[in-house]
């Protein structure tokens, strides 16, 4: 392929990385078994598009501007950190699952906002940015006169084979639910566990560093 080279390489590598729990995954996770498949689908899309949007900041070099800046990098870090720490609350503090029957249904969801929800973490995930522009250029091919073309198909390839798996992931997690959200008291505490988890992950990311 023009550009990049051990392609079969890249695409192995890329799915031991998409299979290895992260940020990603917890979230998608809790999505899906607190709200059902719809849920966890618009989580799984909204983290595709953040990564794409990855991929362009990277081909355009715009993320070594995160690389070499302490400053861009805390400021990123720390809105997606309340960011996550606020759906976690959200979610921690429903009240709706106790009063109602159809709390649950994911009819009820509000999918663009889960999808808005999915693409911002993402997005404001810094250390996604720092992975992108230390991973990709790996692969691609030093002599050639423009690295956008090949650093796009490298990220694309990277996000398909992720959003596959993440799909997957989504369909279990969602089995779960599907499974058990006729059970108010216990759809309640899934529903509570699933917050406090987003919220142990919006901390997570605030201590975390560039390494």
């Amino acid at each position: 392929m023009t550009g990049i080279i051990h392609y079969e390489t890249f695409i192995l590598t890329g799915i031991l990385l998409n299979i290895t729990p992260g940020n990603d995954t917890i979230f998608i996770l809790s999505r899906s078994m607190a709200q059902g498949k719809k849920a966890g689908f618009m989580s799984v899309l909204g983290i595709a598009t953040g990564s794409l949007i990855h991929t362009i900041l990277a081909a355009f070099g715009l993320s070594i501007i995160i690389a070499k800046s302490i400053l861009v990098f805390s400021i990123i870090k720390y809105a997606g950190a309340a960011y996550l720490l606020y759906i976690g609350y959200q979610m921690l503090t429903d009240k709706k699952s106790l009063n109602t029957d159809t709390s649950f249904s994911e009819k009820s969801i509000n999918l663009k906002k889960i999808y808005r929800d999915g693409v911002i973490t993402n997005v404001l995930n810094p250390k996604v940015a720092l992975f992108f522009i230390s991973f990709l250029p790996q692969f691609i091919d030093s002599s050639v006169s423009s690295t956008v073309l090949p650093f796009i198909k490298l990220g694309v390839t990277f996000t398909v084979t992720g959003t596959i798996w993440c799909l997957i992931l989504a369909n279990f997690a969602s089995f779960i639910f599907s499974k058990l959200k006729h059970n108010k008291t216990l759809s309640n505490y899934i529903n509570k566990t699933c917050g406090a988890v987003l919220i142990g992950l919006g901390i997570k990311v605030a201590l975390s560093n560039k390494n």
